[in-house]
């Protein structure tokens, strides 16, 4: 390689560097570790997923998408779950509350919080340490970029238990629950 070439070669890396920091500040990969999304991602023992976040808006849209977010009893552990419920949603907390329409069961998402559970029943989430501060999300999920043959993973294809009491965000729950 000639010295010009070389320089050229340089100078042409050099222009990239800002694009690969802007890039950063954007997205993030990820390694998943444990089975708490379990089927969805990690599907088997010895299994590892990494994925692809989203930093830039990771709170638009968020109902039933998955984020990484920091523990809010230790913030140096970071999980993986599935938001369930925004701020001012109504959630039963067990199904068979659910399945009775036991209003007396519901819990209210705080402003500012959201209700985070793994796809995995035996997942550490919003079920033991309660709503999460929106302050804790790092990203969203996109999708999974390794192993190649998890390209394309439907991440919603598993959305976990159906908690949800009323329709959305900013409804009243009935009876001052």
């Amino acid at each position: 390689m000639s010295r010009k070439s070389a320089v050229r070669s340089a100078l042409l890396a050099v222009t990239w560097i800002p694009v690969m920091l802007t890039a950063t500040e954007f997205v993030h990969i990820s390694q998943i570790k444990g089975s708490s999304m379990r089927p969805t991602l990690n599907p088997n023992d010895g299994s590892t997923d990494w994925v692809l976040l989203n930093l830039w808006n990771p709170m638009e849209r968020l109902r039933n998408d998955i984020v990484l977010l920091r523990s809010p009893k230790d913030p140096d552990v970071v999980y993986c779950k599935r938001v369930k419920g925004l701020s001012n949603d109504a959630l039963y907390l067990d199904q068979q509350s659910r399945n009775r329409g036991d209003k007396t069961k519901l819990k209210l998402v705080p402003n500012g919080h959201l209700w985070v559970e793994g796809d995995n029943a035996h997942s550490v989430d919003s079920r033991e340490f309660g709503p999460v501060s929106k302050g804790l999300v790092i990203g969203k999920v996109v999708c999974v970029i390794w192993p190649p043959q998890r390209w394309g993973t439907d991440l919603n294809r598993w959305v976990g238990r159906d908690i949800l009491a009323n329709e959305g965000p900013n409804k009243s729950m009935s009876n001052g629950h």
